[in-house]
């Protein structure tokens, strides 16, 4: 049996992205964003409002970074969430993480975490129901510890975390469970032969 629940944002899992820009001062500014997903090959969207900091660094500077936040960092991916720029200017300097500038665009490459997406501003969308930064992705850099033999990122490796917006927890995903592509061949072979 069903039971309703009422309106919820109920997709899982979410992402945990840390998503950080210079100011026009450079100093690095860095939020925790769960509402955001790859919308093409070489783009990203994040659904983060106009009111966030990081948001106004994006529109002045036009660039960003968003870097997958792991279990081993996230007592600081959490507070980068809890505390807001707009009150703590200096959030990130308070986490005593550290930064280097990406090389490939003019944002804030966060050294602690394991997997980075370096990206100029593509635009920015507004509607009555959406606001949306979207980049255009100009390079992936990694840290070694998280790429396979194949040079790919690992996420086994990787411990990626996760949100839950049921319970607000963050998890990991620890267990491959099928092969995209496959899992279903079997099945799309038996449609295919009874059309």
């Amino acid at each position: 049996m069903r039971k309703d629940l009422g309106v919820q944002p109920a997709v899982f899992p979410m992402p945990v992205l840390m998503v950080a820009a210079y100011d026009e001062n450079g100093t690095v500014g860095v939020m925790n964003a769960a509402w955001g997903m790859v919308c093409g090959h070489d783009k990203i969207a994040l659904f983060i409002d106009e009111g966030h900091k990081t948001t106004k660094n994006i529109r002045a500077v036009k660039a960003f970074t968003v870097s997958l936040a792991d279990k081993d960092h996230m007592d600081v991916a959490d507070f980068y969430g809890i505390a807001t720029g707009n009150k703590m200017p200096d959030k990130f300097a308070k986490s005593g993480y550290h930064a280097i500038k990406s090389a490939h665009v003019n944002a804030p490459v966060i050294t602690e975490f394991p997997v980075t997406l370096e990206c100029e501003l593509a635009e920015i969308v507004e509607t009555e129901n959406m606001h949306a930064v979207v980049g255009t992705i100009v390079n992936v850099s990694a840290d070694e510890n998280v790429i396979s033999e194949n040079g790919k990122i690992d996420p086994l490796k990787l411990n990626a975390l996760i949100f839950d917006q049921f319970q607000a927890g963050y998890y990991v995903a620890t267990e491959k469970v099928g092969q995209a592509w496959d899992a279903g061949k079997a099945l799309m072979e038996a449609a295919q032969a009874n059309q």
